[in-house]
């Protein structure tokens, strides 16, 4: 029997459209900043791609090419001129990494995993802007958790950080390609290894050059280093394949009746505490048996799933995600995550489920 893999929000298989694109990019191996004929072929490519990632993501701003998401991040919180940094308790490893070594004040969320938008408004100080102590703020709030699956109220934050004069980033990893992003952002965070791009390449999108400061080189000045032509040509051709909805609502159907039975069986389904659910990437606890267990069962049974987020999954800490969000230790240990991509099928979705209910069911006869 074939393995199934349901842990697309570590990453996606590569897209056949995406390879096909990478394979033409490998042909144009001139460097796009060479003013030869090559070169200027080169970046005609380049630049056309750049066009269809803005129009493929609905994006009126700039797109600075990075090596990732982790990079994009990074570029945003170092070389943005803003005094104070605030990010949600619940964002990705790659952004609580920079409060070890810069000023970086968490927002709370709730039991729902959420942020609220009054206490970001009430948080962050109001710049004073054009005087010389121009004190502006810069908030980063994930778009759609990669643990839970929770979609935070963009759009109401925004608006409150824009009232104090401050920088809205959000991380899109999860959610680009998949549905709208937030237009309001003044940057945003995209991954392509995560909608079926290739692995090493993703995007800061930014509303506003201004907002930014340069760092030399490549990228329109705001980065250096050669262009990954093939990479970048991939991204483009990722997000171009991507459906509305991104995963058929009929291949995710077996959940709703799965989601039942789990708290039949005294399990934790997340997604009822949840803001906003969405649908490609969910969790849920099950009874008397940890996490790390449950991995290595599925795995012996071909299914590949995870225990939170892949960055952190192998370290031997609890998940900081579910800890902001008040989740017990005990019933964050024995929770997994599943999740969804392009090639699922209702079928794969249909054995998950069927292997989950066939481990708690045993585990609660042992425990009978």
């Amino acid at each position: 029997m074939s393995r199934v893999y349901l842990d697309h929000a570590a990453t996606t298989p590569l897209r056949p459209e995406a390879r096909e694109a990478m394979l033409r990019g490998f042909e144009l191996w001139a460097n796009p900043s060479s003013p030869h004929a090559e070169g200027r072929a080169a970046r005609a490519a380049l630049e056309d791609a750049r066009e269809r990632v803005k129009a493929a993501l609905g994006w009126d701003g700039e797109v600075i090419f990075t090596s990732g998401a982790s990079e994009a991040a990074e570029r945003a919180l170092y070389y943005t001129d803003v005094l104070f940094k605030f990010g949600s308790t619940v964002e990705h490893d790659s952004i609580h990494a920079f409060s070890e070594y810069m000023d970086f004040e968490d927002l709370p969320v709730g039991r729902n995993g959420a942020v609220d938008p009054e206490t970001v408004g009430a948080k962050i100080p109001l710049a004073t802007l054009g005087e010389w102590n121009d004190a502006r703020s810069l908030v980063a709030v994930q778009h759609v958790n990669s643990e839970t699956g929770n979609r935070q109220p963009i759009e109401a934050i925004a608006d409150h950080v824009h009232a104090q004069h401050g920088y809205m980033l959000v991380d899109c990893s999860q959610s680009a390609g998949k549905m709208s992003i937030p237009t309001d952002a003044d940057f945003v965070v995209v991954s392509a290894h995560k909608f079926g791009g290739p692995v090493g390449i993703g995007a800061l999108l930014v509303k506003d050059f201004a907002s930014l400061k340069a760092s030399g080189g490549q990228e329109r000045g705001y980065r250096r280093g050669t262009e990954n032509l093939p990479d970048v040509l991939g991204m483009a051709a990722a997000l171009e394949a991507c459906t509305d909805p991104y995963v058929d609502r009929d291949v995710l159907e077996p959940l709703n009746e799965f989601a039942a039975e789990v708290r039949k069986l005294r399990g934790v389904w997340l997604s009822d505490r949840l803001a906003e659910a969405t649908p490609y990437i969910r969790a849920v606890a099950m009874p008397g048996l940890s996490g790390s267990a449950q991995l290595m069962r599925f795995d012996l049974a071909g299914i590949s799933v995870s225990q939170g987020s892949a960055c952190s999954s192998g370290s031997l800490h609890s998940s900081h995600v579910l800890k902001a969000m008040g989740v017990p230790d005990e019933e964050a240990a024995r929770t997994i995550r599943v999740s969804f991509g392009w090639n699922t099928t209702r079928a794969e979705v249909e054995r998950f489920c069927e292997a989950w209910l066939k481990m708690a069911r045993e585990g609660a006869e042992r425990a009978a």
